[in-house]
């Protein structure tokens, strides 16, 4: 019985690794054709690298960000993810101003003490937090991003595949030599 329930486990843990595998394997390959960050569905999924927004989410995890939305129309309290000294960072929406006509936003992190010295401006915002987290994901996307993750994450799975091939066909070789001596 016990046995059984770790086949099961083991199995199961070997489906999420693969699935897990897939998906960063598309996130990464699709990167490098399009030249920037891929877009499922009108979402693109962003690795957190810093603590400023915890506890709505940690470092380390994967959010996924709604774009496409109206930047202007962000209001107080909205999580968003912009640009700002050629990095991306994703806060909070601490206050709306509208002035001559134009529209900028003060943001703060959720861990921050005070808002940031900067002020964010419609064309510089990504996108809108879509409340959708996988912790700890991020440093995995983190890594194959980078060009050592990259190539292993195309080196080992065909090592992984040849590997499986090989102890299959010994496997047959096995059952042949069974059946035919008997």
């Amino acid at each position: 019985m016990l046995k059984k329930i770790l086949s099961i486990v083991g199995t199961v843990f070997k489906s999420i690794s693969i699935v897990i595998l897939c998906f960063l394997a598309f996130i990464v390959i699709s990167s490098r054709f399009t030249g920037g960050d891929s877009t499922i569905l009108g979402y693109q999924l962003k690795a957190v690298l810093s603590g400023s927004m915890e506890p709505t989410f940690h470092t380390g995890s994967i959010i996924a960000v709604k774009l496409g939305a109206n930047p202007s129309s962000y209001q107080k309290g909205n999580i968003v993810t912009f640009h700002m000294d050629n990095k991306l960072i994703t806060h909070r929406i601490a206050a709306v101003h509208h002035k001559n006509g134009e529209t900028s936003y003060k943001t703060k992190g959720d861990n921050n003490n005070a808002q940031d010295l900067w002020t964010v401006y419609p064309q510089n915002i990504v996108g809108k937090y879509s409340n959708f987290t996988i912790p700890y994901v991020g440093y995995a996307l983190n890594f194959v991003s980078s060009k050592a993750g990259s190539a292993l994450l195309l080196i080992v799975p065909g090592i992984l595949l040849t590997l499986s091939a090989l102890r299959n066909l010994f496997q047959l070789r096995k059952e042949f030599e069974q059946k035919t001596a008997g």
